[in-house]
């Protein structure tokens, strides 16, 4: 299957600093890919880059073969963005928040039973779509942050830390939920601390350290205890910097 979300050659430096250096990465639809490093290894900044939030210094963003930079709004169209903390109105309830965020995203916001649906697809219980969000759990915000992504029928799901901070029944539901999607033909992208969930949601695992991606790994070729092993050696290896190929 082709890529949805394609880095070619990306780059981008902020003064001094290399945030990311030559990154070439392919995310296909019905792909799970993690990307797993310290904090400074570039990962944010690639999601940034994909999102049009930030522009490359060169290489290029490409989300269905569109450059993101020459066309930010058609690519962000396509795309899903679920960040660390999911920014909803805490007064409003999880129904009026997402029926919000749909027509700001241009969608079809009147049928209630639709946003429901979308409501019940990534898990949230019937009973809270109508409480403030005030009220809600990390979890289940971002369980809102996910039903956000399906009404606007993105083709592609940023991810940025999505699991820190949830309790390991919450990040089990939130993993099972984002596998589901996948098999709906969803290309994934997801930063993470996390090495053994990463392990057991993805296809693909990247490790960035220093801008760099360091390696990348099918996951089916792993366990836990070589998977720890293989990251552990790329943090202490001072002359791991050298790009992998996608």
């Amino acid at each position: 299957m082709a890529d949805v979300l394609r880095a070619e050659s990306l780059s981008k430096t902020f003064g001094s600093n290399n945030a990311l250096n030559n990154l070439n990465l392919g995310v296909a639809g019905g792909e799970i890919v993690c990307m797993l490093g310290a904090n400074g290894a570039g990962k944010t900044t690639t999601i940034n880059l994909f999102l049009g939030f930030l522009d490359a210094d060169s290489g290029r963003a490409l989300v269905n073969g569109q450059d993101v930079k020459s066309d930010k709004t058609a690519a962000r169209r396509r795309l899903g963005y679920v960040p660390e903390q999911v920014a909803l109105y805490p007064s409003l309830s999880g129904l009026e928040n997402l029926a919000y965020f749909m027509r700001l995203s241009g969608g079809d916001a009147s049928d209630e039973q639709k946003l429901r649906s979308l409501l019940d697809k990534v898990g949230l219980a019937p009973g809270a779509a109508s409480q403030p969000v005030q009220n809600y759990s990390k979890g289940m915000r971002q369980k809102v942050g996910l039903a956000i992504a399906l009404g606007k029928d993105a083709e592609a799901l940023l991810l940025d830390e999505p699991l820190s901070g949830l309790d390991p029944k919450a990040a089990n539901e939130f993993c099972s939920l984002l596998r589901v999607l996948a098999s709906e033909g969803k290309a994934v992208l997801m930063a993470t601390h996390d090495l053994f969930r990463a392990r057991e949601l993805s296809d693909k695992i990247v490790i960035m350290k220093s801008g760099n991606m360091v390696d990348a790994l099918a996951t089916d070729s792993l366990d836990n205890a070589s998977l720890e092993k293989i990251y552990l050696q790329h943090m202490h290896d001072p002359e791991s910097s050298v790009e992998s190929g996608s």
